[in-house]
C-alpha cells in the first residue's frame, strides 16, 4: 500500500500546471514582439468576429444534420412499412385521456403513430402471470377478454382510421388504403387455463401471433423469468411441457406466428426443434450486449436464423443496458429480505408481492432509462451476427418500453434517422421495420395453408 501511494504522489509532482495563464501568455507573446496590450485584443476580437459570423452563415445556409436526417426519415416512412411487432394497451385504454383518437397518456394511440409514421403494429392480449389458483385464473380470463375488445374496437369504432389485418397482404392493403393496421397478438398462454382448443378459438377471434409465456412459468412452458415472488423454481417442466409441444404443433397447422421472446432457453430450443415454420421473438434483446435472460444468446440467435426466423429487437431498457451495480446490490438484498435469494421460494402473500415489487422497482426508478444508440447498438449486434434479413424493430410500449429518443410512437422518425446515421440503406431500414417481420408471418401462413390442404387430401 505505501509503494502505490508513493508511486502517485511522485506522478502527481511530474504533473505541475503551467505557472501561467492562456491571457498572460498572450500578453508575454505580445510584449516580447513589440505589439501594444490593445492592439491584441483588438485583433482577438476580430478573429471571434469572422469565426462566429462565418458559423451563423453556415446555420442558416444548410439544416444540422439530425435535420437532414428527420426530413429523409420522414420521406422514408411515406414509402415503407414502419411497423411495430409489440405494443401494449392498457386495462382502461379508451378511457379519458388514453382515447384512440387523443395524443393523450398512452405510448400509443393513433394520433402518435402518424406523427411517428408509424402504419401498423402487432397490439397484443396480454395478461401477467399471476398465482395458480380458480380465482386468478378467471381473472386473467376476463382480462384477456377485455384487451380483446380494446384492441379490437380501435377499428370497429374508427373504421376512417384503422382496420384489422389478419394476413402480410392484409397490412400492406391496409397502408395502401392509407389506415393504421392492427394485428391482434396473444402473450402468456396462462388464461387458456390447460385447454389446447382455445388456440383454435383465438385463431377464429382474430389472433395471428402467441407468445408462451412472460415472467413466470405456466402450465405451457418455462419463463426465462421464473417469478421467485410467485414461488418459481428455476424450472417447471424442463422447456416446453407436454401441452406446450402440443400447441407448437396446433400453431403451425393454424398458420400462427409462434413467439419465442420470454421462453427459457430449453424451451427456445425445444420449440425450434418441433416447429415447421419460421418464428420470431417479437420483442427481444441480445444478450452478447447485456446479460439478462429474457434476451437471446448468440446460439439462440443463429439457432433464430437457420430456422428463418426473426428477432425484433425491443426498446426496453432493462435489456439494453446493464443496471449499476448498486441496482444490482439492492435487488440482491431486497431478495434476501423477502427469502427470495435461493432456488426453492416460498410464494409470498398478495400483499408481501405487491410490497416487494413496488420496493424492487423504487430501486429502478433513478436510474436513466437507455438510449436511442443503445438500442440501435443492439441492432448493428444482431444484424453483424445473423445479417441484416433476421432483424427487426419492436417497443414493448405500454408494458415498460421507451428509450430516450423513442419514448412513445410519436417519435418513431427517430429510429430511422439514427438508422440513417449509421449507414443502413433504405431498403434494409425498410426489412428492419417490417419487411422482414411481415415476411416471416407470411411462411408461418403459408405453412398453415400447407397443413390444411393435406388434411383435406386425407378425407
Amino acid at each position: 500500500m505505501t509503494t502505490n501511494t508513493n508511486f502517485a504522489q511522485v506522478g502527481t509532482h511530474r504533473q505541475k500546471p503551467f505557472p501561467f495563464s492562456l491571457k498572460q501568455r498572450l500578453y508575454l507573446i505580445a510584449e516580447a514582439i513589440g505589439i501594444k496590450t490593445s492592439v491584441l485584443l483588438f485583433l482577438l476580437l476580430l478573429i471571434a468576429l469572422i469565426f462566429a459570423l462565418a458559423n451563423a452563415a453556415r446555420a442558416q445556409s444548410a439544416p444540422q444534420p439530425d435535420e437532414k436526417l428527420q426530413a429523409k426519415a420522414k420521406e422514408l416512412h411515406k414509402k415503407i412499412i414502419v411497423f411495430d411487432s409489440h405494443v401494449d394497451v392498457p386495462l382502461d385504454f379508451g378511457g379519458p385521456g388514453l382515447e384512440a383518437t387523443t395524443d393523450g397518456k398512452s405510448q400509443f394511440d393513433l394520433v402518435k403513430a402518424n406523427k411517428g409514421g408509424l402504419k401498423g403494429a402487432a397490439l397484443a392480449v396480454f395478461v401477467g402471470q399471476g398465482l395458480r389458483t380458480p380465482e386468478n385464473l378467471a381473472q386473467s380470463k376476463a382480462d384477456a377478454e377485455k384487451k380483446h375488445q380494446i384492441i379490437t374496437g380501435i377499428a370497429k369504432n374508427h373504421t376512417d382510421r384503422a382496420a384489422l389485418a389478419y394476413t402480410p397482404d392484409d397490412v400492406r392493403r391496409i397502408v395502401k388504403e392509407g389506415k393504421f393496421a392492427i394485428v391482434e397478438s396473444f402473450l402468456n398462454a396462462w388464461p387458456l387455463g390447460g385447454d389446447l382448443a382455445q388456440l383454435d378459438e383465438w385463431h377464429r377471434r382474430g389472433v395471428r401471433i402467441f407468445g408462451f409465456v412472460h415472467a413466470g412459468h405456466n402450465e405451457w412452458t418455462d419463463s426465462s423469468r421464473p417469478s421467485k415472488p410467485l414461488g418459481d423454481r428455476p424450472e417447471e417442466h424442463g422447456g416446453l411441457s407436454p401441452l406446450g409441444k402440443q400447441a407448437v404443433t396446433r400453431l403451425n397447422e393454424l398458420g400462427v406466428l409462434i413467439d419465442v421472446s420470454q421462453l427459457s432457453t430449453k424451451a427456445f430450443f425445444d420449440t425450434l426443434k418441433l416447429t415447421k415454420a419460421p418464428v420470431a421473438a417479437t420483442h427481444s434483446g441480445v444478450r452478447g450486449l447485456v446479460d439478462a435472460t429474457r434476451n437471446l444468446n448468440d446460439e439462440e440467435l443463429l439457432a433464430l436464423k437457420a430456422n428463418g426466423g426473426v428477432i425484433q429487437i425491443v426498446a426496453f431498457s432493462a435489456y439494453l443496458r446493464p443496471n449499476p451495480p448498486e441496482v444490482v446490490a439492492q435487488h440482491k438484498a431486497l431478495a434476501k429480505e423477502y427469502g427470495l435469494d435461493g432456488d426453492t421460494p416460498a410464494a409470498l402473500t398478495p400483499e408481501r408481492r405487491a410490497e416487494y415489487t413496488k420496493r424492487y422497482y423504487a430501486a429502478l426508478a433513478p436510474v436513466p432509462k437507455a438510449t436511442l444508440a443503445q438500442l440501435v447498438d443492439q441492432i448493428d449486434y444482431a444484424v453483424k451476427k445473423i445479417g441484416v434479413d433476421h432483424v427487426g424493430i419492436a417497443s414493448d410500449f405500454n408494458h415498460g418500453g421507451g428509450v430516450t429518443g423513442w419514448k412513445d410512437e410519436s417519435e418513431a422518425l427517430n429510429v430511422t434517422a439514427e438508422l440513417l446515421r449509421r449507414g443502413y440503406s433504405e431498403s434494409d431500414i425498410a426489412k428492419l421495420w417490417g419487411g422482414n417481420f411481415l415476411r416471416v408471418w407470411g411462411k408461418a401462413q403459408e405453412v398453415g395453408k400447407q397443413s390444411s390442404r393435406k388434411q383435406l387430401s386425407r378425407k
